[in-house]
This record gives C-alpha cells, sequence and structure tokens, in this order.
C-alpha cells in the first residue's frame, strides 16, 4: 500500500506532519480529513515508491524493512512519552499522534503514523502494533491486556521500565567488553604493520648484506608468504566454513545442538545461562504484572530466552500450568535453570506472588550477569594482554635479530 507524506494544520491551528499509508491521494485527504487536519503538502512518500519499485522488479518480492530496526532507546523513550499523554487525559488517537511529532527516528515516525491511522479506522491498539510488524510479541501482549484490562498506561510505563532495564543491562555488558575488543584489534593492527611494510624492508637489508636470516624470521616471513600465496583460497575456505555452520545451525537439530553447546561450555556457558535466565524471568514478571495470562506469558517469555533447550523446558511448565500442575516442578526437573529460581517460583506460586518473586529473581541474576561479566573481563585482559606481548615479541625478534647480525657482520 502506498505511503503519503504530509503536512497540514490541526484544529487549533499547530502545524503538523508525517506519514499515512492509503490506497490512493483521495483516500489519503479523506483520512486526514477525519483526523481534522487541514492539508497543507501532501505527496507520495519516496521511500513508499522505492518500496513498490523493489518489490516489482524481476517479479521479486524483497523488503529490506526489517534490517532497520528500531533501536530499544527510542522505544522506551517513546512509550514512556505515550503512557504520560494517556496519563494526561488525552485520548489515544491524539496521543499517538502529538508521538509522531515528538518522534525523531524516522522509521519508528512512520510507523507510529500508521498505527494511528488503523486506530483511528477502529483497530484496536494491540491489533495496529502487531500489523505494523515492528514490536514483538512482549509489547503488543502487554498492550491488548492492558486495553482489556483499562489499565493502557499502567501497562506502557512497565513497558517502558522493562525497555530501559534492557538497555542499561546491554549497555553494561558491551562497555566492560569494549576495552579488550579494541586491544585486541590494535595488536592485530600493530602485527599486520610489522609483518607486511617493516620485516620485509629490514628482510632485503640483510640479503643485501649476504647475512643469514634467523631462523624466527624465516618462520615469520614463511608464514607471511603462505598467507598472501593462499590469500583467497584460506577466505574461500573460511567464507564456506561459516556458511556451512550457519546452514547447519538454522536446521532444527542444528539449533538444539548449537544451544546446548553454548549453556554447556566451561565459563562463557554460565553466563549465556545466567543471561538467559534473567531475560526469561523478566519478561515472564513483566507480562503477569500486565495482565497477560499465564498461559499467554510463558509461551511469549518462552522466545526470549534465545535458547532451544531452555525454550524446551519452558514449553513443558506451560503444557503443566494447563494440566493443573506447577511451574516449578518441570522447570526443576529439566536440570537447566538455577536452584533459587524454581524455588524462588515455587515460593510465588505457593503464595500468589509470583509476579513479585520473579522480579526479585530477574534483579538478583542482572546484578550476576555484570558480575560475571565484570570477572570475566578481568580474566581476559591479562590473557590478551600477554597474548599481545607474546605476538609483538616474536615480531620484534624477527625483526630485531637480523639487524643485529647485519650490524655485527659490518664492524667486523
Amino acid at each position: 500500500m502506498p505511503v503519503f507524506a504530509y503536512k497540514g494544520v490541526l484544529d487549533n491551528g499547530r502545524a503538523t506532519k508525517g506519514f499515512v499509508d492509503a490506497e490512493s491521494d483521495r483516500s489519503a485527504r479523506s483520512k486526514l480529513k477525519r483526523d481534522g487536519i487541514f492539508l497543507t503538502e501532501i505527496a507520495e512518500s519516496a521511500r513508499g515508491q522505492r518500496a513498490d519499485s523493489e518489490a516489482q522488479t524481476s517479479g521479486w518480492n524483497i523488503s529490506f524493512e526489517g534490517f532497520r530496526q528500531i533501536p530499544q532507546t527510542e522505544l522506551a523513550i517513546a512509550t514512556r512519552q505515550l503512557a504520560t499523554l494517556l496519563g494526561a487525559g488525552i485520548p489515544l488517537v491524539e496521543s499517538l499522534g502529538a508521538l509522531t511529532e515528538q518522534v525523531e527516528h524516522a522509521r519508528l515516525k512512520g510507523i507510529l503514523a500508521r498505527v494511528r491511522d488503523r486506530v483511528n479506522e477502529g483497530t484496536t491498539f494491540g491489533d495496529a502494533l502487531a500489523a505494523s510488524g515492528a514490536f514483538s510479541d512482549l509489547f503488543v501482549s502487554m498492550v491488548r491486556a492492558g486495553e482489556t484490562g483499562g489499565a493502557l498506561e499502567i501497562v506502557l510505563l512497565r513497558l517502558a521500565d522493562y525497555l530501559e532495564t534492557s538497555v542499561r543491562t546491554r549497555n553494561k555488558v558491551i562497555t566492560i567488553v569494549t576495552y579488550p575488543i579494541f586491544m585486541l584489534v590494535l595488536a592485530m593492527l600493530v602485527t599486520v604493520v610489522l609483518v607486511t611494510v617493516v620485516l620485509p624492508q629490514v628482510t632485503e637489508l640483510v640479503t643485501r648484506l649476504d647475512a643469514d636470516l634467523p631462523w624466527i624470521t624465516t618462520a615469520v616471513l614463511g608464514t607471511a608468504d603462505f598467507v598472501k600465496a593462499y590469500f583467497l583460497w584460506i577466505v574461500a575456505f573460511i567464507t564456506l566454513t561459516t556458511l556451512g555452520l550457519v546452514s547447519a545451525v538454522r536446521t532444527e537439530a542444528g539449533t538444539r545442538a548449537f544451544d546446548r553447546i553454548k549453556i554447556g561450555m566451561p565459563v562463557a556457558g554460565r553466563l549465556i545461562r545466567l543471561m538467559a535466565v534473567s531475560r526469561f524471568t523478566r519478561t515472564l514478571s513483566t507480562l503477569l504484572a500486565g495482565g497477560v495470562p499465564i498461559v499467554k506469558a510463558l509461551e511469549t517469555s518462552r522466545h526470549v530466552t534465545g535458547n532451544r533447550i531452555l525454550g524446551e523446558a519452558i514449553e513443558r511448565a506451560k503444557n503443566s500450568i494447563t494440566e493443573g500442575s506447577t511451574i516449578s516442578a518441570p522447570l526443576k526437573a529439566s536440570g537447566q535453570f538455577p536452584p533459587l529460581v524454581t524455588h524462588m517460583i515455587d515460593v510465588g506460586e505457593r503464595t500468589g506472588e509470583l509476579e513479585a518473586m520473579l522480579q526479585k529473581v530477574a534483579e538478583a541474576y542482572d546484578e550476576q550477569v555484570e558480575n560475571a561479566v565484570t570477572r570475566m573481563t578481568a580474566v581476559l585482559e591479562p590473557i590478551l594482554i600477554l597474548g599481545m606481548v607474546g605476538v609483538v615479541l616474536i615480531i620484534t625478534l624477527a625483526v630485531l635479530q637480523p639487524l643485529m647480525q647485519a650490524t655485527q657482520g659490518i664492524s667486523q
């Protein structure tokens, strides 16, 4: 469906602009008129035209929209702003219109404009969000529960809290691992410069002086020559191997095997498990707090773990609930969840405070994730530094030894 960009004036005289999807220019004008917008300018969006032309080229229906993700920070800010507008007593359609004007992210602005149009036509807010394809099952389920229970503002505030907490946790992890990655890249660059620029010049000088090259220099040069000679073959091998592994992982059996390997790794496996459990407990707590039924909440939170093995345990817990049993029993029987998690869930089920218990578990595991990443980084940093020093030392010896031999030969 074509997307039209428009500029206009509201009933109160305030200027407005945005996007609207409609079958034709006339249909777009009718929609905007019903919204109380007096048009000053309207034209089909270049983005919409590009999408249509891409879809028609050579019969291929290709869309790159999914690759332009909405940053979680932008989504969290927009969610909190919408909750504030609704809390001030502004109707949903008008709140969405005001939010569309405030949002700076281009894709989110266009999506919100289309969501507002659908809501104005009578679609529920949750269904309009789902139809856009830009919001997670968690987001849509929470909004639908909020609409049904008449507590949309509260649900949006909880969603904003959830998104902001997720962003903070992710940023902490990124900040902690940035330095080791930077040091590794720097060491690789230094090594490449020494091997490709400095060492050949030294070798040429030594060769002119008819001096023998030390074994370490010969080994480094041999390795560099091998890489140069078979560079394309090496790249092809790495590429094909990577594609093969990716294709294998995308299969049902491959995904399951890879997920089992990930959580079974000696050090990183524990961190991956902690992060998955933290996401699961926080998501389930947020969904239950928003009024989502327990079965639907488990189904949605199962996907946020990002691990098939843990997801299967949660699926068994969901089936257990439908049969009138508890959540904690199948989670404990799976052996995939730490005892603290299953115990807290069991206590929450018996006391009727499952949401609060899950929230406490999520907070505890968020802290454990941060501590685990900090400790792992503290261990990795000296290992990386020693590795970098070792590599640079080998290259330095490969450069200096022939120079020393050449100098001794000249002095003699």
